[in-house]
């Protein structure tokens, strides 16, 4: 191997050096594959050959490997790959290592992720921005689940380019025989998932092999070493850079009173000055006027370029709408099909509402109950009734309002989306965009002569769904009777949804699953919404036991129409009440997923009224709730 040269250039002239070197093509890939198959080890020899560590570095390198008495090059190796183990925990990657390389021809950045099956989430996040994925494979194991993971996952995030390194080839003598079997095994399992061109390419990262240059070891290989491979395959944006424009606004710029910007990353195309453009989802149209940059105006804008969009007309763009060519806009819709990595230990709960984050734009999704899930093995399509941690399925998701969209496989960035869960704020999936569902753009709703105004009007009344939740013998269905029987002799107009009553007819179907849970509660907020709609004080008495779902009813109502009312028992006292015999035959285990023995209830943060039932009795409970809805209306 060659020793360290400093290019000649950085002392001659250190701006034509760095000018060579930001003219040069970026390429971004992904190391992945199964665990302990090298990838940290081979990042290790790249950034080794290609000399990109200080001359100090390898100055200390070299005083340590004759300090311990070895000679060669394979103990500098072993303490460079050491260095790059800083990342780990425990003896395992647990998060995206990038690493930043150049040869003469090309730089690279490079995200060595974790292979242990429950750090795939760390995977999905490197090969999201990856225009290329080396699949490592440990010559003595071959094609493993994790290996078939990967490689569906960096396919179905949108990689085109795939080279799969057979690595430790020296641990079987650079059998030749041996690569070509695992090559083959390989190469029937991309095609059945659609995987194009893929390059094989015997290696060993430990030893060098096939790395910068050809190996002596492997005279049947006659294909190109690691590295002149990387620097030769054509990738850029030129997809994006050919198709319509398209720019997510990230934030509206106005320093001041006579400008007002649009700021955002071009996802694709270009625009220049007097190009007529459209605001989505609005669907207004207005002209370009400048294009604004912190080096001045520019005549003209393409992908992957940050800009500020000056527009001639005042019209309503905030940030998460998209500014696309005015003739070939993408599509706006609130029901997609999608493919759902999921990335959490707390499997799916279909009906849940989770943040989705799109582009800029962070809404409310609900995902439905898989339409099945992936076995990564056999591609069979299994069914499912949720995901659990590193499942790949496909689902209807819905949003609580249109989307700008398109396609995944047309768009990274307007068809890509993750999950968060409201409670936790932890990322729990990601998602790919296939198309809309026709029902979401045939399905309008129809205009009223009636408002929701007009019927509270008529009532003389505000119309309101107060929100009963607490544990089992809490007292909500005691107390909310007499409510109810309270506002009716004040003549307003109201109804009772209780939930035993409501499970012997619209939720007999369901039963006491977490994700039964759920759907039980989604339908009858929206049965609670319709009925205020009608001008009526909606009184739901329900465990309710999950913040989110909660959450969820009170976004289906006007700002201040939900009342949370948190009828507050201690455990042990709702247990010692036990009117049902519930909490006895929970304990028992004669009844499953029972609210406070083994399935959670999250108490309100902050309801809007709290009633402590071992302070009151029910008679003035209801007094109290009345008295608090007195100054409400």
């Amino acid at each position: 191997m060659s020793s360290f040269v400093p290019d000649a250039l950085i002392s001659e002239d250190i701006d034509a050096y760095l000018a060579r070197n930001a003219s040069k093509s970026l390429l971004r890939f992904i190391t992945c594959g199964s665990v302990d198959d090298g990838k940290s080890t081979l990042i290790g020899r790249l950034l080794y050959d290609t000399k990109t560590i200080f001359e100090d570095q390898f100055a200390a390198l070299e005083a340590d490997s004759k300090r311990v008495g070895t000679q060669g090059q394979d103990i500098d190796f072993a303490l460079l790959v050491d260095g790059l183990s800083a990342e780990r925990e425990q003896g395992i990657t647990i998060d995206v290592a990038y690493r930043f390389f150049a040869t003469e021809k090309r730089k690279f950045i490079v995200a060595d992720t974790p292979g242990h099956e429950q750090y795939t989430r760390n995977m999905v996040t490197g090969a999201s921005t990856a225009d290329l994925a080396v699949i490592l494979i440990d010559a003595r194991k071959g094609v493993l689940t994790q290996t078939r993971r990967h490689s569906y996952l960096a396919h179905l995030l949108g990689i085109r380019h795939f080279v799969f390194a057979v690595n430790k080839m020296d641990l079987i003598d650079y059998d030749p025989l041996r690569y070509r079997a695992i090559v083959e095994d390989y190469k029937c399992f991309a095609d059945s998932i659609g995987i194009g061109a893929v390059t094989p390419i015997p290696i060993s990262g430990f030893k060098g092999d096939n790395i910068a240059s050809r190996s002596p070891n492997m005279p049947w290989f006659a294909g190109k070493p690691l590295i002149e491979h990387l620097e030769s395959v054509e990738v850029g944006d030129e997809t994006a850079r050919g198709g319509p424009f398209r720019m997510p606004v990230q934030w509206v710029n106005r320093p001041n009173l006579d400008f007002r910007g649009f700021a955002g990353l071009i996802a694709s195309g270009g625009v220049k000055p007097g190009d007529v453009v459209r605001v989505l989802p609005s669907g207004k149209t207005s002209a370009v006027a400048r294009i604004v940059t912190k080096d001045g105006d520019l005549e003209e804008a393409v992908a992957s370029q940050s800009v500020t969009l000056t527009l001639a007309d005042e019209i309503d763009c905030s940030r998460g709408d998209v500014i696309s060519v005015a003739d070939a806009p993408p599509q706006v819709a609130d029901r997609f099909e999608a493919t759902i990595v999921w990335m959490a230990d707390e499997p799916l709960m279909p009906g849940r509402g989770y943040w989705m984050k799109s582009a800029a734009l962070t809404l409310t999704a609900t995902v439905q109950q898989p339409k099945y899930r992936l076995n990564v093995d056999t591609m069979e399509h299994l069914a499912a009734r949720t995901l659990d941690l590193n499942a790949i399925g496909v689902a209807e998701v819905a949003t609580d309002r249109g989307i700008v969209f398109e396609p995944y496989a047309e768009s990274r960035t307007l068809g890509g989306f993750i999950l968060i869960d409201k409670i936790t704020n932890a990322t729990v999936a990601a998602g790919m965009i296939h198309f809309s569902l026709r029902r979401a753009q045939n399905v309008h709703l129809q205009p009223l002569s009636v408002s929701r105004e007009a019927h509270a009007a008529v009532k003389n009344q505000r119309p309101a769904v107060l929100w009963f939740t607490g544990l089992s013998g809490a007292g909500k269905s005691t107390i909310a009777n007499l409510v109810e029987a309270k506002l009716a002799r004040m003549n307003r107009h109201t109804f009772l949804l209780d939930g035993d009553n409501v499970r012997h007819g619209l939720n007999k179907d369901l039963g006491f699953s977490e994700a039964d849970r759920i759907e039980n509660i989604r339908r009858v907020g929206e049965v609670a919404r319709l009925m205020a709609d009608a001008g009526l004080i909606v009184i739901a008495a329900f465990i309710s036991p999950f913040r989110a779902d909660r959450d969820l009813v009170r976004a289906m109502l006007p700002e201040g129409e939900f009342v949370e009312v948190f009828i507050e028992t201690p455990l042990a006292e709702a247990e010692r009440r036990d009117v049902k015999g519930l909490y006895k035959k929970a304990r028992s285990g004669a009844l499953k997923n029972f609210t406070g023995i083994d399935s959670p209830y999250e108490p309100p943060l902050d309801p809007d009224v709290r009633i402590d039932t071992t302070a009151m009795t029910p008679e003035q409970a209801a007094d109290a709730i009345i008295e608090a809805l007195i100054p409400w209306g």
